[in-house]
């Protein structure tokens, strides 16, 4: 989750340093969390019950950062209104 979480929370502070709104600083969020869940596809998972899979762990996302990324992208989508993701 932290591969999703770290990129949003960086997202976010840097869009609300320059300035964004609400829905910007969600937005930005919820991409940088999309963009870390999907980097975690060709990792091997040393915690948690994938870490049980070793290398079988490796070519798929991660579901702690996928769910993160899920729930940030539904924050962005109610504070702007729309319900389509990105």
């Amino acid at each position: 989750m932290v591969d999703a979480w770290q990129p949003a929370v960086d997202a976010a502070e840097a869009a609300a340093d320059g300035g964004g709104s609400t829905e910007e600083v969600l937005a930005a969020a919820a991409r940088a969390a999309r963009a870390g869940a999907e980097s975690t596809v060709p990792l091997v998972a040393t915690k948690g019950r994938a870490s049980y899979l070793g290398e079988r762990s490796a070519g798929h996302q991660d579901p702690g950062a996928t769910s993160t990324a899920i729930l940030l992208e539904a924050a962005r989508d109610a504070a702007t209104g729309t319900g389509a993701s990105e």
